[in-house]
Parts: C-alpha cells; structure tokens; sequence
C-alpha cells in the first residue's frame, strides 16, 4: 500500500475519537512494517491514551524499524503523559508519515523536529486536507478560540421547520432522526436555544447506539428561563447541562439549576439585548469543547449565521410543503442584499429514506 492509503487508514481510526476526546485532537496512527499492520490506535475516550501509545503498546517489540502513520504530528510536550514524538523514538521506529503539523504552541512543528533530530525520517503533507478536517474542530479552538459549528436543521422543502400551530414532529423520518444522533455522537456538544428548549422539552442524548459517551447538553438562554422541571433539568446529574446566560439572570433561576447539578457559564449581551453569540462560542472554547451540534431554534441559529460563526450546515429536508405561515428554519437576519448573506458551498447529498440530507461548508474557509 501507498502512503496515501495508509494515511487514510489512520485518519478513519482517528475519526473513532470524534465527540469523545476533547479538548483533545481525534488522531489516529497506524504502524506499518513488513507490508502489513503491527499496531494502530486512536485517541482514546477523555483524550487518554494518545493514539500513538496504544499504536505502540499493540505492536509491542515489532516498533523497531517500522513505519507510523499518524493524522497529527506526534505531541513534544508533557502533560498528564511523555510525549508521543519521544515514545516513537525510544521503540525505534525508523520513519514517520504526518498528515498535518499541530498547530498547538506546545507542539508547532517541535515534534517533527525531535523525531528528525533522532535520526527518524519524517515525511509530511500526506492527505493533508484530509487531516486538516479531521481536526478542524480542535484547531478551531486553538486558532480562533472557539469550537467548530455545525448547524443542523430539518425543514419541509419550503425551509419550515413547524406548523402555524407549532407541530413539528416529524418532518423527517425515521432514518434521518437516526443520522442526527449519529451526528450528535461526533460532536462533543448538543446545543439549543431557550425557546427550543421550552416548546420540544428535549433530551438532546445521543440514542438507539448503544453504550456511547454522551455529548454535553449545551442551552443558550438569557434569563434562564428553561423549566428546572424540563428532561434537561431532571438528567443534568447524569448528562452534563451548561446553561449559558446572560448578566441579568434571576438569581433564583441561577440557584435552582446549580442545585440540579447543571453548569452555569455569564456571557455578555449582545446589541439585541440577547446573549451574544461571539460570547457563548468563547466560552465553550476555553471550557475546552471542539465541536458543536447546533440544532437551533431559528433565533439562534440566525445569531450563529449573522456572526459567521457556523462553519458547517446540515440540512434535512422532509417531503413536505407547509406555507409562508409556517415557523421558518432561520429567524430575521435584517439581510438587505446577497452580498451580505452567510455562503456555503454543496459538499455533499444522501438520500435519507424518503428525506433528503445536504452537507455544506462555509465558502470563507
């Protein structure tokens, strides 16, 4: 096999980690001797052990003299672990193929470095934009402070995504609510807007796979004002809840969800007087996560999309036509000309039973 196709393998190995390892990186590494695979790995749940140590610890004695595949240039730095460029050296393996170099200081280009001064022939830029994506939620954090956005949203075909009445279950079927949770599972947090939060009373858990870790439950509500007595309210000791709101909070509010084990996080208002979504992004950065699932409603998803803040859209669209009078995807964004409208570009279209999924990226990036 190539090194592209080694590359690859390891970058699918990576993507195990998606959802489960933040703040960390979702790498993968194969090692390759002989023509075939002696160990592989990926980072594993809370972002211990690195991909590369389990790698390592499969392979055993056969390391010496093999080739590693990693997604992410090996880490030189010691956390609550040796560093894995190091780790790589004393099992003596003699060449390394890196898709992308690590943009964290700690690192940037210093493993590759101390791997080449080790004798260690370092190859970079296989698949590199495959690499880039995997680990675009982890070096969104780093390079703009705030997590990756995927903005999800199942509509009818005229872009509703509720009756006049409010009724909305379900415009899509089974298969694509079943994605959704796939989706879920990939990102580290599930967030919504209060008004969701109030008129679904959801649970915002990943279901109907398994034993799998849960993403944080994230809710974006100025003053609180999202039932105690909600699913969220009555799971957050089990599931974590983040509530993030604004300063005028009632400190009631603020003491009964505290006591419901949820996590409050203050962020400022914005010039609507609602809470900014610049704000909210910066906070679940430093808080650590590098992905979130947005799944609205219209109010905060047209705060994402104003603030350029959405760097992914899933868009789910049902076999159905519900009129000007049904409640639109996407709130008032004051949008005046084209110019001034968020753009995506098409990257992908499935077909979800009798649904239809489109994936778009943002055309800035």
């Amino acid at each position: 096999m190539s090194d592209r196709r080694w590359m690859a393998l390891a970058v699918s190995l990576g993507a195990r980690g998606l959802g489960r390892v933040w703040p960390n990186p979702a790498v993968g590494c194969v090692l390759v001797k002989g023509g075939r695979v002696v160990g592989r790995g990926w980072t594993d749940i809370g972002g211990r052990p690195h991909a590369e140590v389990k790698a390592l610890a499969q392979a055993g004695a056969l390391a010496q003299g093999a080739c590693a595949y990693v997604s992410l240039e090996p880490c030189n730095h010691t956390g609550q672990t040796g560093p894995c460029a190091q780790a790589l050296i004393d099992a003596g393996v003699t060449r390394v193929v890196v898709a992308c170099q690590d943009p964290d200081p700690r690192v940037a280009g210093g493993g590759i470095a101390r791997m080449r001064a080790a004798g260690i022939e370092v190859v970079t830029g296989v698949l590199e934009g495959e690499g880039l994506q995997a680990h675009e939620g982890f070096f969104s954090r780093l390079q703009k402070g705030r997590p990756m956005v995927t903005l999800k949203v199942a509509t009818s075909l005229d872009g509703r995504i509720a009756t006049a009445s409010g009724e909305s279950q379900w415009i899509t079927g089974s298969d694509a609510r079943r994605r959704v949770h796939g989706m879920r599972a990939r990102h580290d947090a599930v967030m919504v807007g209060a008004g969701t939060a109030r008129a679904d009373d959801p649970s915002l858990t990943v279901r109907g796979m398994g034993a799998v870790p849960q993403p944080v439950r994230v809710v974006v509500s100025g003053r609180l004002d999202v039932p105690v007595e909600s699913a969220l309210g009555r799971s957050a000791r089990e599931v974590p809840v983040w509530l993030l709101h604004g300063p005028d909070a009632p400190e009631a509010a603020r003491q009964a969800w505290e006591a419901e084990g949820a996590v409050l996080m203050e962020c400022a208002l914005g010039a609507g007087g609602q809470v900014d979504a610049k704000a909210v992004l910066q906070r679940l950065g430093e808080a650590g996560l590098t992905r979130v699932f947005c799944e609205g409603g219209g109010a905060l998803a047209a705060s994402l999309l104003a603030a350029d803040l959405v760097d992914r859209l899933a868009v789910f669209s049902g076999g159905l036509i519900l009129g000007a009078e049904g409640t639109p995807a996407v709130s008032a964004m004051g949008i005046a000309a084209l110019a001034e409208a968020p753009g995506f570009k098409l990257e992908q279209v499935e077909q979800m039973g009798a649904d239809g999924l489109s994936l778009w990226v943002r055309k800035s990036d």
